[in-house]
């Protein structure tokens, strides 16, 4: 390519990571006010939560086109190929963490009647906290294209598993304990499920900041720990 083409080429790309970045500030900002909407009851928060989720599909939509324009005009290859690959599944993830926000923002109505007892509400604050940590720390990451760190939030997967775990655990409790908290405990099995799956699509962040840096995928599987599935057959 010649340098006005280069230089108008890493504009292209320039705006796609900044675009990726505001994706995942506005991701992350969903996520965190769905869980303070649903612990303190803010119907208004949580509207507002599901209102951003429209900001967050067309900024995925624009950075598809974008991405698509770039491919078509600029025809990149190896690892200028890999930038854009990548940046459009990390804005698929980010959008689908979005989506998860907006789920748990809907639960809020739900719950109000009732309320989250504290422990509960504690639970969920801190698995959010986790899932939340990892998915700054990848768009971090994501920043300075390192493979080593991105294989390292990758490892750290099993973290949330196992507090999602003792979260379902707990909220089995207290509905064999009482079969009034079953409604109010079976919407929150949703929420924290859904938050598992936050600290999931942060790990595939992982994974494509990984490929875009090295051209390979991570070796091995991914770590879990998340044995709900088989609780969840216990109790049944």
């Amino acid at each position: 390519m010649s340098s006005h083409i280069m230089s108008a080429f890493d504009e292209e790309l320039k705006y796609l990571n900044r675009r990726i970045s505001e994706m995942g500030g506005l991701a992350e900002q969903m996520c965190a006010d769905a869980v303070h909407a649903l612990v303190n009851g803010d119907s208004a928060l949580a509207q507002k939560v599901i209102s951003d989720d429209v900001i967050l599909d067309n900024a995925e939509r624009e950075i598809q086109e974008k991405a698509i324009v770039t491919i078509a005009k600029r025809q990149p290859m190896a690892a200028d190929l890999r930038e854009i690959i990548g940046t459009l599944r990390i804005a698929a993830d980010l959008e689908r963490v979005g989506d998860l926000g907006k789920n748990n923002a809907k639960r809020v109505i739900a719950v109000q009647g009732t309320g989250v007892p504290r422990k509960l509400a504690r639970g969920l604050e801190h698995l959010s906290e986790l899932a939340l940590v990892q998915l700054k720390e990848v768009l971090d990451v994501f920043a300075n294209r390192s493979a080593q760190k991105a294989e390292a939030i990758r490892q750290r997967d099993e973290e949330i598993d196992a507090m999602y775990t003792s979260l379902f655990r707990e909220l089995l409790t207290y509905m064999m304990e009482d079969p009034r908290n079953i409604t109010t405990c079976t919407h929150l099995l949703f929420c924290a499920k859904n938050i598992e799956r936050i600290g999931d699509h942060a790990t595939n962040i992982a994974e494509t900041i990984y490929y875009i840096a090295t051209g390979a995928q991570p070796q091995g599987e991914r770590p879990k720990d998340d044995s709900s599935n088989t609780l969840g057959a216990v109790v049944e």
